[in-house]
């Protein structure tokens, strides 16, 4: 067997029914050749994983498959919308396994458009998607003419062979399509799906002569069914305007002027020019121009960012008040913006236990519920005489219509989907449903300190004069000492002075290596440097109490006082460790940093546990520590920066990593990427996770206990099959709705 396998995703139109999804599922993952498969019914695509060098053979009997288990889906190339040959093999591969997120890119415009333009049918029964105004059009008229050959039916003067055959036209004009797609199911020997469950369920109805009540039912259900993919699709769409970053056009200045082109059409070096109010479409350098760009897309950040030649910009950002010229940097494909809209469109194929175990439970629910209905039907009249078939068939009917689990197989994964989509706007990436779920379970967190509790680069942060001279003319006289120097020590110094340096007030520099400067600046002899600089010169200096890089400053030999520079700790880094304990969550900190430097930060910011002075692979060993003495079920988190921290974030349960905005290693190392930076972060991720586990519950608990309820009340012959049909498809769209409150938080 090959090790190398290849990637196919298809675009499955017509897919909206999340039990369907599951049935295709399973089903494609049973051909011979493919590793995996996984259905996402948000975003309707089917991934496989085929060996390599069997896609000739394997391709066809998937599209055979398809055909099979739902003749109406539609399949089509998700990275170019071509369709699907008959033979399955006009299907480009997109990549290997072994994978790069670059040539795996789709385009999410397109199949937005997909969303709108295409009518979609639940079971793919019948064409009211609620992007498609016809449809519903469609569906609202076959309703009405229905309902309205059941009225004539019910009152009309007629009785016998003609009522019945009103009865039977108004029972096919509402149910046609059900009935149709269940003889088509049984000659494949797909049973149990809602198409079977309903046929059978309204010609018992129609055998015991409910007549009024089967065709009522069967138009009830189908306007259930209509209001269910409004609710379904209205879900879809709320999530892709969360996700509204696509750039539709880009402008590429040409010897001809300024030309409007597809963003994918754009080369490297390529100038594009981005005016006020327009989204940037490429990640480039600002080559021209200065402009505030809102980067709250990305980041969540609603405070606009200041740029201007020389700084980096990323697609994706909104262009708010400058006109700007930036050179690509980066082709289409391998973009910000597509990478981020591809990890949240594909998240939710990582599925969460919780949608598994409803898979799997809704597996055999089914079966077992229409076993039960048949029972309900034939035992009570053949154990207890004076009991009627009649009645218990009816009863049985009832069973058969609430047995469909779509309330919970559609709204969990409606749910995470949300879940990720309002995790993203707040500018956390979450790459999977499982990992969004995983964040529940949190016991500890383990983080770096560089870049991710600080700041990660050296800053002023102390100036103490000893002397008669102010703050600001010791920082100056430090700065003009530093011109020359490339030490990152210098370059903070010069960056807090803030100021244009005059090289003419500046004479004899002279270097001592591992002490410091010796400068002559207006006339004044200057030292610059560590202890060791003041101790060769004979200055007494006075050490500061801090933890941190001191560099002392004398003049005519005479000490002037010290400025210290630290790696400044991120604002919210306290209240982001005091957020994790008061959840309980125990918080430690790995830091290849001096003991000194790590304790000082940990005191200051309230972390439980530090450990200092670590090589990357001692940093493994300790994580491995904590792995080690977690309880079952218990995840720890390791946040780290995502460029020197992989082998620290692919061993934790969870990897978060400090994204710093376009920052590749941390998109592909990591499972969740904060994009701007901020640790607080983790506690707003948390956040949505519980919120996302409360409204999953919430559904599971509602639609089992009212199916249940309603299971009961069928078998003792209380409720109605009206009520039934509720109990199916009024359980799902109320599901539905609930699921996209996420979005709203």
């Amino acid at each position: 067997m090959s090790g190398k396998v290849k990637q196919v995703e298809w675009y499955l139109d017509e897919l909206d029914c999340a039990n369907c999804a599951s049935k295709v599922e399973a089903g494609i993952a049973k051909i011979e050749g493919i590793r995996e498969s996984n259905v996402n019914f948000m975003t309707k695509t089917l991934r496989i994983e085929i060996e390599e060098g069997l896609e000739a053979e394997v391709l066809p009997k998937v599209k055979q498959k398809l055909r099979v288990l739902e003749p109406d889906i539609r399949p089509t190339l998700k990275s170019s919308g071509a369709p699907i040959g008959e033979d399955g093999l006009p299907i480009a591969v997109l990549q290997s396994a072994e994978g790069k997120h670059a040539e795996n890119v789709h385009n999410h415009h397109d199949h937005d458009a997909d969303h709108e333009d295409h009518a979609h049918g639940h079971g793919h029964s019948h064409a009211h998607g609620a992007g498609d105004k016809s449809g519903i059009r469609k569906s609202l008229l076959r309703l009405v003419v229905g309902f309205g050959i059941l009225l004539a039916a019910i009152f009309a003067p007629v009785s016998g062979t003609v009522s019945l055959a009103l009865y039977v036209a108004a029972y096919l004009v509402a149910g046609y399509d059900i009935v149709w797609n269940a003889l088509l199911n049984i000659k494949n020997g797909q049973l149990f799906d809602e198409n079977f469950l309903m046929t059978i369920a309204t010609l018992s109805a129609f055998y015991i002569q409910e007549y009024p009540e089967a065709v009522a039912v069967m138009l009830f259900y189908q306007l259930g069914e209509l209001f269910q993919d409004i609710a379904v699709d209205k879900s879809r769409r709320s999530i892709a305007e969360l996700m509204d970053i696509r750039p539709d056009y880009a402008n590429v200045k040409t010897t001809a002027g300024i030309e409007k082109v597809a963003p994918e059409t754009v080369q490297i070096g390529d100038i594009i020019l981005i005016r006020p109010g327009e989204k940037v479409p490429l990640d480039g350098r600002i080559v021209n121009g200065a402009s505030a760009v809102d980067t709250s897309a990305l980041t969540g950040e609603s405070v606009p960012r200041s740029v201007k030649v020389g700084d980096s910009i990323l697609s994706g950002f909104l262009n708010k008040n400058g006109v700007i010229e930036v050179a690509v940097e980066k082709p289409f494909a391998e973009s910000t913006v597509v990478k981020i809209l591809d990890l949240v469109q594909h998240a939710s194929g990582r599925k969460a236990p919780t949608e598994n175990f409803i898979t799997k439970f809704a597996r055999y629910y089914t079966p077992i519920v229409v076993i039960a209905a048949v029972l309900l039907a034939v035992l009570p009249p053949l154990l207890f005489p004076g009991e009627s078939f009649q009645e218990w068939l009816y009863r049985s009917s009832i069973f058969l219509v609430i047995s469909c689990p779509c309330a919970l197989v559609v709204s969990i994964p409606v749910g995470f989907f949300g879940g990720i989509g309002s995790a993203s706007r707040k500018g956390i990436l979450v790459k999977g449903s499982n990992f969004l779920e995983g964040l529940n379970d949190v016991k500890a967190v383990v983080m770096d300190k560089t870049g991710t509790l600080t700041e990660g680069k050296f800053a002023v942060t102390r100036i103490e004069s000893a002397g008669d001279l102010t703050a600001e003319r010791l920082l100056e006289l430090a700065a003009y000492a530093e011109l020359h120097s490339s030490h990152p020590i210098a370059d903070s110094i010069k960056e807090a002075y803030g100021k244009p340096i005059a090289e003419e007030r500046i004479a004899d520099t002279n270097d001592i290596a591992g002490h410091g400067l010796q400068v002559c600046v207006d006339g004044q002899v200057v030292l610059a440097g560590n202890n060791r600089l003041m101790e060769k010169f004979g200055i007494a200096y006075t050490q500061a109490p801090e933890t941190g890089t001191v560099a002392h400053i004398a003049v005519d030999k005479k000490y002037a006082g010290y400025i210290l520079i630290a790696d400044a700790i991120k604002t919210d880094a306290k209240d982001t460790i005091a957020g994790l304990k008061a959840r309980g969550i125990r918080t430690i900190m790995l830091t290849g940093d001096s003991r000194a430097v790590g304790e000082a930060v940990a005191k200051e910011i309230g972390i439980d546990e530090v450990y200092a002075e670590l090589l990357p692979q001692d940093k493994v060993t300790k994580l491995e520590q904590v792995l080690a003495s977690k309880r079952k079920g218990e995840k720890v988190i390791f946040m780290g920066d995502g460029i020197n921290d992989t082998p620290v974030l692919a061993r934790s349960d969870i990897g978060v990593a400090m994204g710093g905005l376009g920052s590749d290693a941390a998109i592909e190392a990591a499972d969740i990427v904060i994009m701007d930076d901020q640790p607080s972060k983790i506690l707003t991720a948390i956040n949505v996770a519980k919120e996302t586990r409360k409204i999953v519950w919430q559904n599971i608990i509602f639609a089992m206990t009212v199916k249940g309820l309603f299971l009961i009340l069928g078998a003792f012959g209380v409720a109605t099959m009206w009520e039934a049909v509720f109990a199916d498809v009024g359980v799902t769209v109320l599901a539905v709705l609930n699921s996209i409150r996420i979005l709203k938080k």
